[in-house]
C-alpha cells in the first residue's frame, strides 16, 4: 500500500522544479532509472509525457511574468520539434547502455557548468 508514497513524493517534487523551469524531468529520469528500476528508453517516454501538463501548467505564469522572448518563440519551437523527432529516432536505436552512458555525461556536465560557469547577466 505504501509502495505509491515515494513516486508521488518525487513526482510532486519534480513538478514544482518544473514549475520554476528548473529541469524537474531530469531529476524525473534520474529517479525512474536509478532507483525505481525503470529501464532508460521507458523512463524517457514517461518524461516526455509528464513534461507536457507540467510544461502547460507553468506556462501561463511565465507568459504572465513576460518570460517568454515571443520573437523567438516560433524559431525556437520549430527547431526543438525538429531535434526532438531526431533525438527520439537516435534514441530507439541506439543501445540501452551507450544511451545511459550518453545521459549521464549530460548530467555531469550540466552540473559542472552550474557550479563552475560564470555569473550570468
Amino acid at each position: 500500500m505504501r509502495e505509491w508514497i515515494l513516486p508521488l513524493a518525487v513526482g510532486g517534487a519534480t513538478g514544482v522544479l518544473s514549475g520554476f523551469g528548473v529541469g524537474g524531468g531530469s531529476l524525473l529520469l534520474v529517479y525512474m532509472t536509478a532507483f525505481a528500476g525503470v529501464e532508460q528508453r521507458l523512463a524517457q517516454g514517461i518524461n516526455l509525457l509528464y513534461f507536457l501538463p507540467a510544461g502547460l501548467m507553468a506556462l501561463p505564469a511565465h507568459v504572465k511574468n513576460g518570460y517568454i522572448e515571443k520573437p523567438v518563440l516560433l524559431p525556437a519551437i520549430g527547431a526543438g520539434l525538429a531535434c526532438a523527432a531526431l533525438s527520439a529516432w537516435a534514441a530507439t536505436t541506439i543501445d540501452v547502455a551507450l544511451l545511459k552512458k550518453f545521459f549521464g555525461a549530460f548530467l555531469i556536465a550540466v552540473g559542472l557548468m552550474e557550479l563552475f560557469g560564470g555569473k550570468k547577466q
